[in-house]
């Protein structure tokens, strides 16, 4: 992964947040819980991972594929776009090619 410190911390903070929503929805359901407020923190669980995954997207986009585009290896730069259409087909929940 191409990224500058910055943006890994953030990354890596981001993540450590997720984890610890996660172990509070592990708890939620090992006391028995209340069956909406663990949807409710599962779904912000799903939400903090899609704006993880949103923003390792666009590092992926304005490294990886920029440099393959602005090269000169035409094979390369098949290779990226197939990639990223793949991920962008499977984020769409749409089977890839």
């Amino acid at each position: 992964m191409h990224m500058d410190s910055g943006e890994h911390k953030k990354l890596v903070a981001r993540l450590k947040r997720v984890e610890g929503q996660l172990t509070g929805v592990r708890r939620m359901i090992e006391d028995n819980g209340d069956c909406v407020d663990i949807l409710l923190q599962l779904q912000a669980v799903r939400g903090a991972l899609a704006r993880v995954g949103q923003l390792v997207l666009r590092n992926h986009v304005e490294t990886c594929v920029a440099d393959a585009l602005n090269g000169d290896d035409e094979d390369e730069q098949v290779a990226r776009i197939d990639d990223l259409m793949d991920v962008f087909a499977r984020y769409a929940g749409v089977a890839s090619r």
